[in-house]
């Protein structure tokens, strides 16, 4: 099962062959203050992706405990460690966690969370998942002028559930952040049965296997490449 740790004592011995660019820990914060937009689903689908060859740790910050819950229906190794944390102070001092390469977040799908307004000044970068629907997309473009920009911290919108059929209403929501000086990946999150089968076993999509299980894989694959090269940079 996955290791459960504490911020306070945090420990790991696993091996590593590659590690991310930096001696310091990364911090990586998930983040919409909208649910139902695939948050929780890329927290822990980059946290396992991630964690075939380094060493992480996912902070499940959000109250409903949803991060927990899928991990915790599975007796297998998810490939990195996790705990359940909301306490603003310690998740304010996220660069005291020794022996981790990188620590995902969680965050609650509330903006005025004093949990999330700990975690993101503290952040090397941000991931806000949204699907390309104009209404969720309003919602999340209201969230990065009026919450991410004034914080300075690097940010990438991440085009979540996105409707193979209809790639033109991705295609358009990527031109319409392009405009508006919002960054967004160039990788989308496809709408598979996949993510919510591999959630009902407690299973990061990297290990569940069934119907299009290798395409939501490369999906998430592709999204944590290209957010490494971004924080290289």
């Amino acid at each position: 099962m996955f290791r459960v740790i504490n911020l306070q004592t945090s420990k790991s011995t696993a091996e590593m062959s590659v590690r991310l660019p930096s001696s310091q820990v990364k911090i990586l914060v998930v983040l919409n203050g909208k649910g139902g937009v695939g948050k929780t689903t890329t927290a822990i689908n980059l946290a396992a992706t991630l964690g075939e060859r380094n060493r992480v740790l996912l902070i499940d910050a959000d109250p409903q405990g949803s991060a927990t819950w899928w991990a915790e229906r599975n007796e297998q190794s998810m490939g990195f460690d996790l705990t359940q944390e909301t306490d603003p102070e310690l998740l304010g001092g996220l660069r005291k966690v020794k022996n981790y390469d990188l620590v995902i977040v969680d965050t609650p799908p509330a903006l005025a969370a004093a949990a999330l307004a700990a975690v993101v000044p503290a952040a090397d970068y941000l991931v806000l998942p949204t699907p390309p629907a104009p209404m969720d997309l309003a919602v999340l473009i209201e969230t990065v002028k009026s919450v991410v920009m004034p914080t300075g911290v690097a940010h990438r919108v991440l085009l979540t559930r996105v409707d193979s059929r209809r790639w033109g209403e991705a295609k358009e929501a990527q031109k319409t952040l392009k405009e508006l000086g919002i960054p967004a990946c160039e990788a989308f999150v496809r709408a598979y049965k996949a993510h919510e089968q591999a959630a009902l076993e407690g299973l990061p999509i990297t290990q569940w296997r069934g119907k299009n299980a290798r395409e939501a894989a490369a999906d998430y694959r592709r999204v944590a490449d290209e957010i490494q090269r971004y924080w290289r940079k």
